[in-house]
Parts: structure tokens; C-alpha cells; sequence
């Protein structure tokens, strides 16, 4: 016997054939498609028109969304519409950032995430950065007496801790990271990304270099951070450079025991492979020079931007429809 399945029976609610064939065996035993009433067509089409409806409202909504994320950060932003960009969600999360704790405008996007200084609570940002998805990995950390509901925020280039105000805030902003983490990778075929950047100790955690154990920071003597390890070290604990090609195309500042660890690894490998010339470079007669550059990584962790004091708002993530009305 042989027969020919309608659409409808095939999964297909927007197809329907205008009739069934088949060849029935002489036994009689054959049974006909459960679809041979006929379809109702005004009723389908109705529900399709509905859903484009909704479709180009949900559009319109993310348009406008994403338009009012560039007029808050103004000249001082780049774009942010793209085709097939969506806005997921946002919110304020306390960054931890190199002298302390500070209050960011997060953005979450279907492939980005996007934050800024708060200079106008909901009106004005600045000082944007924009971390590709691709190369995002988070990772919860414990809570202590000072600091709950953070996670690291881990990338090639920087990576950081941030906080949100209580332990569901936190559940919902990394369950909704991830997950456009996961849409990404898997719609990409990428493989997550292997090499982040190290999270940086806080200078005010550390009162005396982390390397040689003798210096003592104060006005004068200022602090450095190893763009390996992360420590806080002295300028002559510092003094050499080592190319981190994952963080930057130059070589970067790192601490002695680093960069004797990454110049052996390198003679290493240099044994069973040929590769480009020596990367690490010693940069000790230029570190009095260097002691007086800033840290590029750490530009956004200035304190003279002013806190705004202002009441605290829950997240928003625009694919909870229950919970987050459109404005």
C-alpha cells in the first residue's frame, strides 16, 4: 500500500492539500488520513496574521529600545542597531573596578554586552564598552562579609567582578548571559573561547607589592597591576614586558615571576616549533618612563566620575513578558 500524507499530518498547520490520495490494499485494512475534514482556512489564517502582528510589534518595541540606549550614551557612543540585534535585558550592577566599587548601566544583547558610567540615572551614560558574547565566560563567586552576589565577568582582553543587589537578581542576569552565550556559539559553530584575561586585585587590597613583599605603596610609589596574574606590584617588580596575544598586540606589562614562567614556556615550545621572533621584551631601562603611563584596561576605573545616589530598580529582561511591561 501507498499513500500520500496531506500536509497537516506532515507538521505543517499553515498547509493544507485539497484532498488525500491513496492506494488501498484489497484487505480493506488501510486507514485514512485523520485530516480529511476540511481545513479551516479563515481560521488559520487569522491566527498567522496575528502572529506577524505580534512579530512587528516585538520589533518595533526592540527598535525603539535600542534607540534609546544611543541617545543615553549620545556622540560618545558607537551604534548599536544592527539587523537581528535584540535588546534582552538590562540594568545597574556594582563593577568592581580598580580603586573600588562602582554602579555600571549594563545592557544585554542577543551578541553583546554593553556598559557605561551613570551620569544621569536613566538618561545619560558615557564612557561605553562593548564586549563581544563570543569570547564571555562568567563564572559565581562566594559570598563574603563585604561583597554577595557577584559573579566574574571573564574575557580576552579584561575581565571583572560585578554584583547584583540580591541573590535572584544575580540568578537572572547570569541564566540570561549564558544562554545568549549558548544561542550565539551554537548558531556561530564556534568553540568557547580557552584564554581570558586575568582578574585584577584592587589596589586597596594590597598595601605593599605583591611580588617582592618590601615595597610599600604611597603617593609617590604607585601601584602597578601584571596583566598575567592580576597582582599588585612595585615598578621594579614590573619592569618587563611580555606580547599576551589574546589581550593586545604589544607587549604588555607583567611581573618578573610571570614573565619567567611565559619566557620558558616560550623556549619550550621554540624547541619542537619555529616561530616568530622573541615577543617578550625587557623594558627595564624604559621603567621609570612606564611608571608614569596609565593602565589603558583600567581608563574606565578614573574616580572622577560622581556616584549617583539614587533608589535601586530591578532588571529588566525583555523576553519576561509576565514580569516586565513595555514602557
Amino acid at each position: 500500500m501507498r499513500i500520500l500524507i496531506c500536509g497537516r499530518a506532515q507538521g505543517s498547520p499553515l498547509f493544507h492539500s485539497s484532498f488525500v490520495n491513496f492506494l488501498c490494499c484489497t484487505h480493506g485494512c488501510c486507514r485514512v488520513c485523520a485530516c480529511t475534514k476540511p481545513p479551516n482556512i479563515a481560521g488559520e489564517s487569522s491566527v498567522y496574521a496575528t502572529y506577524l502582528k505580534k512579530k512587528k510589534m516585538n520589533s518595533e518595541a526592540n527598535a525603539r529600545r535600542i534607540a534609546m540606549v544611543e541617545s543615553c550614551f549620545g556622540s560618545s557612543g558607537q551604534p548599536l542597531a544592527l539587523p537581528g540585534r535584540v535588546l534582552v535585558g538590562e540594568g545597574v550592577l556594582t563593577k568592581m573596578c580598580r580603586k573600588r566599587a562602582k554602579s555600571r548601566q549594563f545592557f544585554l544583547f542577543n551578541d553583546i554586552l554593553v556598559y557605561g558610567n551613570i551620569v544621569i540615572g536613566k538618561k545619560k551614560y558615557n564612557k561605553q564598552h562593548i564586549i563581544p558574547l563570543e569570547e564571555v565566560q562568567l563564572q559565581g563567586l562566594e559570598d563574603n562579609a563585604q561583597y554577595q552576589n557577584g559573579w566574574l565577568i571573564r574575557t580576552t582582553t579584561k575581565s571583572f567582578a560585578v554584583y547584583a543587589a540580591t541573590s535572584t537578581e544575580k540568578q537572572e542576569w547570569m541564566a540570561h548571559i549564558n544562554k545568549c552565550i549558548d544561542d550565539l556559539l551554537r548558531k556561530s559553530g564556534k568553540k568557547p573561547v580557552v584564554n581570558h584575561a586575568a582578574v585584577w586585585v584592587p589596589d586597596n587590597e594590597a598595601q605593599i607589592c605583591m611580588h617582592c613583599k618590601k615595597t610599600q605603596f604611597t603617593m609617590l610609589v604607585r601601584r602597578h597591576h601584571c596583566r598575567n596574574c592580576g597582582a599588585v606590584v612595585c615598578g621594579p617588580c614590573s619592569s618587563k614586558k611580555f606580547l599576551l596575544a589574546h589581550q593586545s598586540s604589544k607587549p604588555v606589562r607583567v611581573c618578573l615571576d610571570c614573565y619567567d614562567s611565559l619566557s620558558n614556556a616560550k623556549t619550550e615550545q621554540r624547541k619542537n616549533t619555529v616561530v616568530a621572533p622573541n615577543s617578550a621584551t625587557n623594558s627595564a631601562p624604559n621603567a621609570k618612563s612606564n611608571n608614569n603611563t596609565q593602565d589603558s584596561s583600567a581608563e574606565d576605573d578614573s574616580d572622577d566620575d560622581e556616584e549617583q545616589k539614587e533608589t535601586h530598580d530591578e532588571p529588566k529582561f525583555y523576553g519576561d513578558a509576565d514580569k516586565n511591561d513595555e514602557k
